[in-house]
């Protein structure tokens, strides 16, 4: 049975931001701690009890829609609670799932300069104004905004915030994720997520896979790849890291899109991977916290 990956394919002509002009945009967004590499090494101590293998690994970076949080459900409850107050008749399923659709054609879109450098959050917003009218329903500009800030206020899979603080206890936790940093940070505040630093795509210029986001990543962590390993629910994530040095370890979500999604969601382990957990706990076991 074919199954369904959903990758983006790299590219070349993508801008991209030079050190100081990251580190600006960090301290601008008030995380600027991420730049700190003193206080980052200090803080990350070898996990005594992790396998030989990763006994190297200090920091954990994170994928964070449908590995972190539950994207769909997230987005059809906003849309619920909206199409309440607003009257609205629409499938709020069919609904998000063509909202997340949108993401990848419209970051290629960007690629290929059809569009200028956006962030996720505009993106998003895009995709929201197009799919508005496909629906047959319209918002004024302020609802649309707070529609899209939907993105914002995403709930964690129920394992997600015990395990990411059993993991705390022996790894710097950070995102590694296509969201804008704002939207992160609003998103670990409102979801009570207990990052060490949020890291995003946006401060590399590029999108997820692009290795310029890893390298950016080790960069501003000031540790080498070898010591980083990336976390994520998308094998394609997870080999694009791998290219560049960090360690990968798969936690598949089945229920991202949906109990029934009509295709199959690629959940097998494999042996490419250096681990391959169920959630986030059995990750945190098999990692030694």
């Amino acid at each position: 049975m074919n199954k369904k990956h959903h990758t983006v394919a790299e590219h070349d002509d993508s801008p991209t931001l030079s050190r100081r002009e990251v580190i600006s945009a960090v301290i601008t967004t008030g995380v600027a701690a991420i730049a700190a590499a003193s206080s980052v090494n200090a803080g990350a101590q070898e996990s005594k009890n992790a396998p030989d293998s990763l006994r190297q690994v200090k920091a954990l970076t994170f994928d964070v829609f449908g590995t972190v949080v539950d994207w769909r459900s997230s987005i059809i409850r906003e849309g619920q609670l909206l199409g309440m107050r607003k009257g609205l008749d629409i499938d709020w399923a069919a609904f998000a799932d063509g909202w997340r659709a949108g993401y990848g054609p419209a970051m290629n879109r960007v690629r290929t300069g059809d569009l200028q450098w956006m962030n996720i959050n505009d993106l998003h917003r895009l995709i929201l104004v197009d799919l508005l009218k496909e629906f047959g329903d319209s918002l004024s500009a302020d609802e649309i905004d707070e529609f899209n800030r939907a993105w914002h206020r995403l709930l964690p899979w129920p394992d997600t915030v015990p395990g990411l603080n059993r993991l705390k206890s022996g790894y710097l936790l950070v995102t590694l994720s296509n969201g804008n940093v704002s939207l992160l940070v609003n998103m670990a505040k409102n979801a009570g997520l207990p990052w060490d630093s949020v890291l995003s795509a946006e401060l590399s210029g590029h999108y997820k896979p692009d290795k310029e986001v890893y390298e950016t990543a080790a960069d501003l962590l000031d540790l080498p790849p070898e010591n980083i390993m990336m976390v994520a629910a998308h094998k394609g994530d997870l080999r694009a890291a791998q290219t560049v040095g960090f360690k990968a370890g798969f936690v598949p979500r089945p229920l991202e899109y949906g109990p029934d999604p009509g295709f199959e969601v690629d959940t097998t382990p494999e042996s490419e991977f250096d681990i391959n957990a169920v959630d986030f706990l059995d990750l945190a076991e098999q990692l030694g916290t």
